[in-house]
């Protein structure tokens, strides 16, 4: 179905601009009912991966069939939460309520489970792979940051200075440098992928960023879930900007996503339907499209090669790819 990026006005102000560029959304239902589909990951044959987060499962949406394979996981209950594939293509997800990061092959079925080191870390967030095949990911209420060594299992944890700061969303920078949210705080934070040293940054008073992309530039975009904002931080130079997202206070921007051309994408949780919003840097101009399905709340949303977006939509038990049109 395509939505058009539509106009709006807040405060007597044009917020948005390019009605009639559209979007067109495309969405499949999974085969497990209310299976609550979390996060999307891009498979390196362009396959959109989901974690099933109530169904104990990881799902693969073939693309150019539309068929969809579930994969049930050993573990009674885990909480499928964050996923990323790896350049073999195997699936590694955060078990968030059972402590542990997990490894699916994809070509057996079989998973391997690394648990934690510390007990006091038990719920695992969000995963991502640095340039030299590390796994970073954030432990979120356990308030740790952690990495994991695929070819030895070997996994190091480091706790975040700040107390309750919720680690969430995290990123890499093309130097090799990973960064987090702190979503408990009005901080980003960034940690030495050597001495795992910690330093925080702090944005705006009242921000909570809750996900991250990374642009092209090497800059990074967040998304302001408590004010209703995008920002943007320079890692090189620590300047923040933020915009009002077109919704206004209580829109909630959530999953984010930055793709190849530079653009911006994320999606607003907080209206009904959810919206793909649009913004452009170079004119400073917002767009935004409804979900068809009303989303549900798109918790992530990962960027691919060709300039779509891959969703998750939680509430409503869908995945969805998004092609702008150009």
């Amino acid at each position: 179905m395509a939505a058009r990026l539509c106009d709006r006005w807040r405060d007597g102000k044009l917020c948005c601009r390019g009605a009639g560029r559209g979007v067109s959304i495309k969405e499949w239902d999974l085969p497990t009912p209310n299976s609550r589909p979390h996060d999307p990951a891009l498979g390196p044959d362009g396959s959109l991966w989901y974690t099933g987060q109530r169904a104990n499962t990881l799902g693969r949406l073939d693309v150019h069939t539309g068929t969809i394979k579930e994969f049930a996981l050993k573990t009674p209950d885990f909480g499928p939460h964050g996923l990323v594939a790896d350049h073999e293509g195997n699936i590694w997800f955060t078990a968030v309520s059972k402590g542990y990061i997990g490894k699916l092959d994809p070509k057996t079925g079989s998973v391997t489970e690394y648990p934690l080191p510390d007990p006091s870390a038990t719920d695992p967030h969000t995963p991502v792979f640095d340039q030299h095949g590390t796994l970073w990911f954030t432990v979120e209420s356990s308030n740790f940051v952690g990495r994991l060594d695929p070819k030895t299992g070997h996994i190091d944890l480091k706790q975040v200075p700040t107390a309750n700061a919720i680690p969430y969303g995290i990123i890499v920078t093309p130097d090799g440098i990973p960064f987090f949210c702190e979503f408990g705080t009005n901080h980003l934070a960034s940690i030495d992928p050597k001495a795992m040293a910690i330093t925080e940054y702090p944005l705006p008073q009242g921000a909570r960023p809750r996900r991250l992309a990374l642009a092209p530039d090497g800059t990074i975009y967040y998304s302001d879930y408590a004010r209703g904002y995008l920002g943007h931080f320079n890692p090189a130079t620590h300047k923040v900007e933020e915009w009002p997202s077109p919704a206004g206070a209580q829109s909630h921007p959530y999953g984010i996503a930055v793709t190849s051309d530079g653009t911006v994408w994320y999606s607003e949780s907080g209206v009904q339907p959810n919206t793909i919003v649009k913004f452009d840097l170079r004119n400073k101009a917002f767009s935004a499209a409804p979900i068809p399905s009303g989303g549900g709340v798109v918790r992530n949303m990962v960027a691919t090669p060709d300039g779509k977006l891959y969703l998750a939509c939680s509430g409503v038990n869908k995945v969805a790819i998004v092609q702008p049109k150009r």
